[in-house]
Order: C-alpha cells, then sequence, then structure tokens
C-alpha cells in the first residue's frame, strides 16, 4: 500500500510518475519489437541469398521456381509455361520440403 502511496502522492517527483511507463515500454520493446526487428532482418537476408531455380512461396500464396533475378523483382515460373514477375518484398520464405 505505501508504494502505491508514493506514486500518487501530491508533489511526487516526475521520476515516480514516469517510473511505470519506462517499465512498460522496457516489456514491451524486449517482447515485441526485438523479434519482430529480428524476423524482419532474416527475411531480408534469405531473399538475398536467392538464386536462380530456388522454389519460393509468395504472401499471396504463389508457389514457384525462380527463373530470372532482377534489382527489384523475380521472374518465376508457377506452371509448366506460367511466368509471373513478383516484387522480391512478397517473397515470404521458400517451399517448405515435402
Amino acid at each position: 500500500m505505501n508504494i502505491l502511496f508514493l506514486f500518487f502522492q501530491e508533489g511526487s517527483s516526475l521520476i515516480w510518475t514516469l517510473l511505470p511507463f519506462v517499465f512498460i515500454f522496457g516489456i514491451f520493446y524486449f517482447l515485441v519489437i526485438m523479434p519482430q526487428k529480428k524476423q524482419q532482418q532474416e527475411i531480408k537476408n534469405m531473399i538475398a541469398e536467392l538464386k536462380i531455380n530456388d522454389e519460393i512461396v509468395t504472401n499471396g500464396g504463389v508457389i514457384g521456381r525462380i527463373k530470372e533475378v532482377r534489382d527489384t523483382s523475380f521472374i518465376i515460373q508457377s506452371a509448366e509455361k506460367s511466368f509471373i514477375e513478383i516484387a522480391k518484398t512478397a517473397v515470404v520464405g521458400r517451399k517448405p520440403e515435402q
């Protein structure tokens, strides 16, 4: 009870008032922001390593084999005679092994 009283005392310092917000932000940072940054970096590295004949999956669910690598896109073959140009940012991963 005394701890709560310190937080809400009239004339209490600004540090005691902001301390809970700093604590909550710290928890939020370590539980949400850091893992998200790590995942984005892994996807970025995976896209940079893709080469011709790698099988990929796009965020739209299209599965295909890379036939050409361009600066900001890939040309993929999704069926025997179907070629699609997709943005590199649309790639979410490699095709899972069967």
